[in-house]
């Protein structure tokens, strides 16, 4: 099913691409100086901090917990419910000077001071040991995605694409963790999953032209590397624009509906989809192309069959 149709015309995008590519190459580089230079704000599941679970008699107004939380001085806060609209998880950070039981009373009684029913359910601390470990593991996540995606591209296609697609993955990834850090935005596991969900997302985008590609190689013959690139990108636009569109839709409805809960996992896939889209189309196949891709290393010519005593029998044609 075809809503939008290009073949009548093929939109040469490799013209572009040098340019598009020093473009992504200062954005690369910005986002790695903002990390090295500002940082993650990491939240409480990295730094460590107290996690507070209070009951309420009715369903509970997060808007109004909020409020009470910034006039402790707290900033930004997770809160969320958790179990049923009347029960409130809290994530407090660290704050100098106040133990974890402190820092709960203090909290419960600001709470109590709005609503004198509210029950403290819980109080738990976090260290900051924690915080390293899911760090770490974090990362090794990230590691273990990277080594399967460049396994799978390269024993289906060719180390050349495994390498193209990695390039545009970590473009994607560096750029979305440059605009947390610019901004300071909160850095939480949503967040990491939101960045592990792009680089599956990005890369399906990847190997659907990369699939293209090698179909067009087959094909056409005659084509040159750069008119073989440019028609498999022109030929699933179409694609591109239905099945990224509704799932931008679909991310931008809980990045706008979903309240802060979401905010920060839905900016980061927000982010994370326009630059998957980008990188798929003029950074993966742009290092593909950089990298010498060419027909012979996709297409396999047969074997010739003949007499099994021919010395000649089985060699390439």
């Amino acid at each position: 099913m075809e809503f939008f149709r290009f073949q009548q015309r093929t939109i040469p995008f490799t013209r572009h691409m040098l340019a598009l590519n020093l473009v992504s190459l200062v954005t690369f580089v910005l986002a790695v100086v903002f990390l090295v230079t500002r940082g993650l704000n990491l939240s409480v599941e990295f730094t460590g901090g107290t996690v507070v679970e209070v009951a309420y008699p009715q369903p509970a107004d997060l808007g109004q917990v909020r409020a009470v939380v910034a006039q402790l001085g707290y900033g930004e806060v997770p809160v969320q419910h958790f179990g049923s609209a009347r029960d409130v998880l809290l994530r407090l950070p660290l704050r100098e000077g106040l133990s974890s039981g402190q820092q709960s009373e203090q909290l419960l009684a600001a709470l109590r001071a709005h609503t004198p029913e509210v029950e403290l359910r819980r109080t738990e601390y976090v260290g900051p040991q924690v915080g390293r470990e899911l760090v770490e593991n974090g990362l090794l996540a990230l590691a273990f995605v990277i080594a399967g995606i460049m396994l799978y591209l390269a024993v289906r296609f060719e180390w050349k694409f495994a390498v193209a697609a990695i390039v545009a993955n970590l473009h994607d990834v560096v750029i979305i963790l440059g605009f947390f850090a610019f901004f300071q935005w909160e850095f939480s596991l949503a967040v990491l999953a939101a960045v592990l969900a792009v680089l599956g997302y990005s890369v399906n985008e990847s190997v659907v032209i990369f699939d293209r590609i090698r179909e067009t190689f087959r094909r056409q013959r005659k084509m040159t590397t750069r008119e073989v690139i440019d028609y498999a990108i022109t030929s699933t636009m179409s694609r591109t624009i239905i099945t990224h569109g509704s799932t931008e839709a679909m991310v931008l409805s809980m990045l706008i509906f979903g309240g802060p809960t979401l905010h920060y996992f839905a900016l980061a896939l927000t982010i994370g989809i326009l630059f998957g889209i980008y990188s798929s189309v003029f950074v993966a196949a742009g290092v593909a192309m950089w990298l010498g891709v060419r027909r012979e290393d996709l297409v396999k010519a047969p074997a010739t069959k003949g007499d099994p005593n021919d010395p000649n029998a089985g060699a390439v044609v």
